[in-house]
């Protein structure tokens, strides 16, 4: 089983419009969808993307969110994976030691709490 990064993610969205890194297309022909997952976190990143979007450029804004709300929330309905006391005592754990952002330790700490593979570019 597979948590994605925000960055596959974003990416996974570039390959019907012919647009996305080789290797990452390549790999998500190769996975069944049922193995992959998200993180909360990573919806909240993508949420915050949109949000953004939306206020530079509304139209553009309105693609993404289209996207978020009309692909990627069903097409993970039930795989999304929340921020639990196992996955926050563990982030903590990862974060101590290596400050980068507390997001990044928070998507790590739920894969390695559900024995899963982070997939990041």
């Amino acid at each position: 089983m597979y948590l994605l990064d925000t960055n596959v993610v974003s990416e996974l969205r570039k390959i019907r419009l012919g647009k996305a890194d080789a290797h990452v297309a390549d790999w998500a022909e190769r996975v069944d969808a049922v193995d992959l997952y998200l993180s909360v976190i990573t919806l909240q990143e993508l949420e915050i993307g949109v949000l953004l979007a939306e206020r530079r450029d509304p139209s553009q804004g309105a693609v993404f969110r289209a996207w978020l709300n009309g692909h990627v929330m069903p097409a993970f309905s039930g795989r999304i994976l929340a921020v639990d006391i196992a996955v926050a005592q563990r982030s903590a754990r990862l974060h101590v030691p290596d400050q980068r952002p507390i997001r990044d330790a928070l998507i790590a700490a739920t894969a390695l709490v559900h024995g899963m593979t982070v997939v990041t570019r």
